[in-house]
């Protein structure tokens, strides 16, 4: 341990005891794309004891811009992100334990993931699952860290239950469908990854070291105009979340379909009841409308120009649309209800 985190070490607030008390903790991150891929080789690299990733994509040749765990192998092989991601961290530090979960992160499923962890890290693309994050974190007295980036800015902030404010008391309204840019429309500049990812990870080092350094301000930062922001937000008095405890989003049933950015796809999910695909069944099925490929972790098929990719849980990414209804019929007339 001296050697490999010789450097870390030899920094004053972190030391050996430091060291010691990172090697003990658990962090989940939850996405694994340009955030997320950044965060896991941070903390990987820092020696965090036990990282959790969790994500529900497969790696396409566009992603390897900006997300730096993969490369043109990783897209060849069709592999979910959180496997390949695991693949590669595993090679740079093998005294980490790390736990892929290919999967969506809703409702139904947060709180094991929450109750289990010493952080959570954000690194989704939608609004939708960060509330959900933030009604988890609450419940469970979690910290965690929200951020975002698109085109050439980016932002984080610190959530601590109870002594910072919370994602609703920053944001009461969770954003309308449309109203907000995606890396579809504005595109996502590498810079601003590695910069927002870096204060990110730092910052969840300081809140696993109980550092009296931690952030309680939105950082918010502009690569290209070289304009950043410190903006301090109170928690707010009433707030349905962190004052009231009103869990509205952790108690909402799940979206049958979501809006996938950077893809013209859609993903739909279907209620198995725990069940898992015979890849192999269905693969003989699909061969007579389409071409089909599969592995243990996913089955793709080419079908009527949609790119349809489908996870041993019956999630499945419809690429070539961005209208759900769309999708959903996709996805009913080939893979079945």
């Amino acid at each position: 341990m001296l050697d490999r985190y010789s450097r870390q070490i030899l920094f004053g607030p972190i030391g050996k005891g430091g060291q010691e008390q990172l090697g003990r903790s658990t962090a989940t991150i939850i996405g694994c794309g340009a955030l997320g891929t950044v965060l896991a080789n941070n903390l990987c690299r820092a020696g965090v004891g036990r990282l959790v990733i969790v994500d529900r994509d497969y790696i396409e040749t566009n992603n390897l811009q900006r997300q730096i765990l993969f490369d043109e192998d990783d897209v060849a092989r069709h592999v979910p992100k959180a496997i390949a991601a695991a693949e590669r961290l595993r090679r740079i530090n093998s005294d980490v334990q790390i736990e892929p979960l290919v999967d969506d992160v809703t409702a139904d499923g947060i709180e094991s993931l929450v109750r289990e962890t010493d952080i959570v890290l954000d690194a989704t693309d939608n609004f939708e699952t960060r509330y959900i994050i933030n009604d988890a974190c609450i419940k469970y007295q979690r910290p965690w860290i929200y951020s975002g980036v698109i085109a050439a800015y980016g932002v984080t902030m610190n959530i601590l239950p109870g002594r910072t404010a919370c994602l609703r008391c920053a944001f009461p309204e969770i954003p309308l469908p449309g109203t907000t840019p995606t890396c579809d429309t504005a595109g996502v500049l590498n810079g601003i990854v590695g910069a927002i990812s870096g204060i990110a990870s730092t910052e969840a080092l300081k809140i696993l070291l109980k550092s009296p350094r931690v952030s309680r301000d939105l950082y918010w930062l502009d690569l290209w105009d070289n304009i950043s922001e410190r903006l301090e937000l109170p928690r707010q008095p009433g707030c349905p979340a962190c004052d009231e405890h009103d869990f509205t989003f952790l108690d909402a049933a799940g979206s049958s379909s979501t809006s996938l950015c950077g893809h013209n796809a859609i993903q739909v999910r279907s209620d198995t009841r725990g069940g898992r695909l015979d890849f192999a069944l269905l693969a003989e099925r699909l061969r007579g409308v389409g071409t089909v490929n599969y592995n243990d972790y996913l089955l793709r098929s080419l079908i009527d120009g949609y790119e349809i990719t489908v996870f041993p849980d019956a999630r499945a990414i419809i690429k070539g649309t961005n209208d759900e209804q769309v999708a959903r019929s996709v996805y009913a007339r080939y893979i079945g209800q």
